[in-house]
């Protein structure tokens, strides 16, 4: 690790915490604390060396006298990979009992047969796996409720070949009009990548749903836990990614009266652009499932996002617009964006600043900023672009800026 003082607090898929860990933890007595929380990782070792290259920056950064700890949240989430084949030994730990299913999608995505057949067998084969793991999971329109999603809405081959196109680049509009003539191109086969991505948003929604319940079950009672034992420690939350959401809904399981938090930090957040509104811009009458909880921030709620995670960008919105009623999925409906792709929206008050004024002479206050990262966020291949492009010194300043550390 390549800062001191530093612990480590793993939960479990239901949010519970390490016991022994949480003793460490409320033992470090820091004044400032930065607590971060990664995305898809597949272990504890991968997320560890990815804090300790985040946090490198921070000594040099801070000023002589400042007294600050640093804690990585471990969570069960899992990296799906870029191989051409998933780690389907990983996916079987999201899908507990689907070992046969997942074997047999192994197979088809290894082979990629050139038939309608074999893309109605696929379809079953995730409709199962969808059935039985996000129930109760729901289109990230950042609503408390809505309706359950269908997640192969439509033809498969229609399903793997919006995705295909979306992978490649293709603007909208893009439809899962069963009228609509295939532009195939050269047969069935090559949209066997978009089927890899459908995949891929199944074990999406399995994440979603787990982040939101360790943040709220777990992270945010901990803070609780901080906030009793050592009441003068300040606590800034960083999340990336599912992580981001992670700590977005640690706010939500906050115990009443604890007011540790000082600052959060969300880095390409994989979650709705609403989930702050106290009202949605498209849905009368309803509120984002985060509504109003930046105000048990004593300071801000920080969202850096970048045009070029096109993760972010081109298949969040693709995949979280898949919905049972849906006859057209655009990637430019706003509705759809997560708030690493433009920042907060529809919260009254929120400031917009670029990387350069926040760095020069950002002086935050309470309340929603939105910090434009796009000129170091920018760097990542295809799928996810610039998605995981964060270690960067300039938003390791972003953190300590956010949440004024110091002596």
């Amino acid at each position: 690790m390549s800062v001191q003082p530093y612990r480590e607090i793993t939960f479990d898929t239901d949010g519970d915490p390490d016991a022994g860990q949480i003793s460490a933890l409320l033992g470090m007595r820091a004044r400032d604390l930065v607590l971060f929380a990664h995305g898809w990782n597949n272990s504890r070792s991968v997320a560890t060396r990815f804090y300790s290259r985040f946090f490198a920056p921070f000594p040099d950064l801070l000023p002589r006298g400042a007294q600050v700890g640093y804690a990585g949240v471990v969570w069960p989430s899992m990296m799906f990979t870029d191989e051409p084949v998933p780690d389907f030994e990983a996916l079987a730990g999201v899908f507990p009992g689907r070992e046969r299913t997942l074997g047999r999608l192994s197979t088809l995505l290894a082979d990629a047969p050139d038939s309608r057949a074999a893309f109605d067998e696929f379809g079953s084969l995730v409709g199962e796996l969808t059935d039985v793991t996000i129930e109760g999971c729901v289109p990230d329109t950042g609503a408390e409720h809505d309706a359950s999603p269908d997640f192969l809405a439509g033809d498969p081959v229609e399903v793997c070949r919006l995705f295909t196109e979306a992978l490649a680049g293709a603007q909208p509009p893009l439809t899962l009009d069963a009228e609509r003539p295939l532009a195939m191109g050269g047969g069935l086969k090559r949209l066997w990548k978009g089927a890899r991505e459908v995949l891929r948003q199944a074990t999406y929604y399995t994440m979603k749903k787990r982040a939101g319940t360790v943040g709220e079950r777990g992270l945010g009672p901990l803070l609780g836990q901080i906030a009793r034992s050592s009441p003068t420690t300040r606590v800034h939350l960083v999340g990336h990614s599912m992580g981001a959401r992670l700590v977005a809904f640690a706010l939500r399981g906050l115990p009443a009266g604890a007011r540790p938090v000082k600052s959060v930090t969300l880095l390409q957040g994989a979650f709705s652009h609403y989930a702050f509104a106290p009202a949605l811009p498209h849905a009368t009458g309803s509120s984002g499932a985060l509504r109003d909880v930046q105000h048990r921030v004593d300071g801000p709620v920080v969202a850096c996002y970048s045009r070029h995670d096109t993760a972010l960008g081109v298949i969040y919105p693709l995949a979280s617009r898949m919905a049972g009623d849906s006859s057209t999925l655009l990637a430019s409906d706003r509705r759809w964006w997560a708030v690493g792709h433009d920042g907060i929206q529809a919260v009254t008050g929120t400031r917009q600043l670029t990387l350069e004024t926040a760095l020069r002479n950002w002086s935050p206050g309470p309340g929603c900023f939105n910090i434009d990262t796009a000129s170091v966020v920018r760097h990542g291949g295809p799928p996810s672009g610039a998605h995981s492009d964060i270690l960067h010194p300039e938003l390791a300043r972003v953190v300590l800026a956010a949440g004024r550390v110091g002596p």
